[in-house]
């Protein structure tokens, strides 16, 4: 793989707009010159690998995705519909109306899920706007997983712009564009 430099630094000087940084605050956070900075931007020189630990979490993404000039390196996994994403949480609440709410495998599975995510998730599922919250959860629990969740897909399917815009943020992040 041979890194095409004019790239990473072009993707280095996004991420820092992206982030409200200047060149110098950005310097400063990473403990080097804004000279330095200046350069990788002009795509003269590479920031060194200890460097790069820091970009990454100064700008909350992964070092490939610096790199790549926003190209993702790892392979998804596959792809998951928001539409697909939903109806695996409404199975869930008609497990329980078919099973009924005090069937021994419903209720180990309302206790797993509470258990893991810390919440009551019967609660979280009985209110639309609680609702939302679990599905923005639930697709970021698939990017995690190292599926393609699709932008438009993800704005299409949430009345809540706040709960599109944060998992369309995180999306971003971890390589979706």
């Amino acid at each position: 793989m041979s890194l095409d430099m004019n790239k990473v630094g072009e993707q280095i000087a996004l991420l820092r707009k992206i982030k409200g940084l200047t060149q110098a605050e950005l310097a400063d956070r990473v403990g080097i010159s804004f000279q330095a900075v200046s350069k990788w931007e002009r795509g003269e020189t590479l920031p060194d690998v200890s460097t790069l630990v820091i970009l990454a979490e100064v700008f909350e993404t992964s070092i490939d995705f610096i790199l790549n000039g926003g190209t993702k390196i790892a392979k998804f996994k596959g792809r998951k519909k928001v539409s697909d994403i939903k109806k695996g949480i409404d199975c869930l609440i008609e497990m329980g109306n078919l099973l009924g709410q005090e069937n021994l495998l419903y209720r180990s599975a309302i206790a797993g899920i509470d258990s893991g995510m810390n919440m009551d998730i019967e609660t979280y599922l009985s209110d639309s706007k609680t609702k939302e919250a679990v599905l923005a959860e639930a697709i970021v629990q698939c990017i995690l997983s190292n599926y393609y969740v699709d932008i438009t897909d993800i704005r299409k399917n949430f009345s809540s712009e706040h709960f599109a815009d944060i998992v369309c943020d995180y999306a971003s992040k971890n390589g979706i564009q």
